[in-house]
């Protein structure tokens, strides 16, 4: 099951990926959510996705170690 929230988790980021603010807020949300491990595979699809949108590399700071 916690596969399926991940995937939503990253669904939801892309659909919000429109507003910074909103997107740091779901990103928050996102960490409180996942484990340990997907919170790693997030950071990775972060770095990927941010690639396409410069104005959210900013945002990453919420993931960062």
């Amino acid at each position: 099951m916690s596969r399926m929230i991940y995937d939503y988790t990253k669904e939801v980021l892309e659909r919000v990926s429109f507003d910074p603010r909103l997107f740091i807020k779901e990103l928050r949300k996102a960490i409180r959510n996942l484990l340990p491990y997907e919170i790693e595979h997030l950071r990775k699809w972060l770095s990927f996705f941010t690639n396409e949108k410069p104005e959210l590399i900013e945002c990453l700071y919420v993931v960062s170690d």
